[in-house]
């Protein structure tokens, strides 16, 4: 049978800090140096799963810089790395639906790669379903619930696979804590924290507060998490939000006036099993965190059931190294291994972040064979568009109450979410 599995094409969206390493203002700084998107798809070219790649961003005039940092990082440091992409829109080039062009290019069963800023993942993503591409879309999937209902509709109308990439699924960590949930009862509390430092109010200058907002971009992955916990058990049924702010806007960070520092989701849940069972989460996500912390992403959360709880801090996993120079670091071996293998090939397969695209890939081949359907995958617990859902309803009902200063309520009628 795997004969029938043929290598994927596959087009990055986004040409920065996740896809290569590269930002506006050089090569990243954070634990990305080399990017992810990228490097994932050049070394699944080198094991036969994936055949011609191409790259679409907003500006040409970055490929020359880009070209040079996959090469001198990548290509001239792991054997047998051949670095090579098509670019959109060409050199000297501005346009910001380069992306139509690009995705004009494949053909009904290529893939899609999203990983651009969080205002643009649906018409981006909507373009390429539209046309039978499979869809890999960075989270959060969608800012509106019901631009997430339209993909997944999408997605089903055309046979193909929308998986959202939300890589803390396959955090060894995480879903060990998943499995071990699933006996402790009834769900009762759970609190989340997630922060970055400020310094990444600099990478993301271009739509930090004006197109999206900390909550989108950090809390999407515990709230995910918490979902995915929550499958089959608990329905989320009102959302409040909170939110503190002040730094950002001041000096010398300078984000358009309404952008907030730290946002907290204070959520409902009901039982689906028990009706005298309501639990409470408390979600929250910081963009204004210490520079010198040890840690790029401090992670943690706790999981409260009626039988026993979970704690999980992923900031700090007893594996701390200290250097002269920059002090301590706390450094996240599951997530990404960029030390060469023995033979000096890439060594990282089994870090989540590649982990988390190389599941997509898996999928939209064995779809391209007739050896699955699309909603398979709805079944095995995987982040596809389908089982996403209720992330972006809390997202968005947060949104929603920051804006209007009141609480958003939940509902399932007529077989459809929707936000009161």
């Amino acid at each position: 049978m795997a004969s029938e599995l043929k290598k994927l094409n596959v087009l990055m969206c986004g040409t920065g800090e996740y896809t290569t390493g590269w930002t506006g203002s050089g090569a990243s700084k954070s634990d990305k140096k080399i990017g992810v998107v990228g490097l994932t798809m050049f070394d699944l070219r080198r094991l036969g799963k994936v055949d011609h790649l191409s790259m679409v961003g907003v500006s040409g005039s970055k490929y020359p810089a880009i070209r040079k940092h996959l090469d001198e990082n990548i290509g001239q440091v792991y054997k047998d790395m051949d670095t090579s992409f098509d670019a959109y829109p060409e050199e000297g080039k501005t346009d910001p639906e380069a992306y139509k062009a690009a995705i004009d290019a494949l053909k009904p069963g290529d893939a899609v790669i999203v990983f651009t800023p969080d205002s643009t993942h649906y018409p981006i993503s909507l373009y390429a379903l539209e046309r039978g591409i499979h869809v890999l879309v960075t989270k959060p999937a969608t800012q509106k619930l019901e631009h997430h209902i339209s993909l997944i509709e999408t997605a089903k109308k055309n046979n193909v696979v929308c998986f959202v990439e939300h890589h803390k699924r396959f955090d060894p960590v995480y879903s060990d804590a998943k499995a071990r949930a699933s006996i402790l009862g009834e769900f009762n509390f759970f609190n989340a924290w997630m922060s970055q430092p400020k310094s990444q109010l600099e990478t993301f200058k271009a739509w930090a507060g004006k197109d999206s907002d900390i909550s989108y971009y950090l809390s999407s992955h515990h709230i995910d998490i918490c979902c995915w916990i929550l499958q089959d058990k608990a329905v989320p049924t009102r959302v409040v939000a909170s939110a503190a702010t002040g730094i950002a806007t001041g000096e010398p960070y300078n984000c358009v006036d309404n952008t907030e520092d730290t946002i907290t989701l204070l959520v409902d849940w009901q039982s689906i099993k028990s009706p005298r069972h309501k639990g409470t989460a408390v979600y929250t996500a910081s963009w204004t965190a210490p520079l010198k912390a040890g840690v790029h992403s401090a992670q943690h959360w706790y999981y409260m059931g009626e039988k026993g709880d979970i704690t999980v801090d992923q900031a700090h996993r007893g594996y701390d190294i200290t250097v002269d120079d920059t002090g301590k670091t706390y450094y996240n071996p599951f997530y990404m291994k960029y030390s060469p293998s023995e033979s000096g090939h890439f060594d990282g397969q089994r870090g989540y972040g590649y982990i988390s695209i190389e599941k997509f890939i898996d999928a939209a081949r064995s779809v391209n064979a007739g050896l699955a359907k699309p909603s398979d995958f709805d079944a095995h617990g995987l982040p596809t568009i389908a089982n996403t859902v209720l992330t972006t309803a809390i997202l968005h009902a947060g949104r929603i109450s920051l804006d209007e200063k009141r609480p958003v309520g939940i509902k399932y009628e007529n077989d459809q979410w929707v936000l009161e």
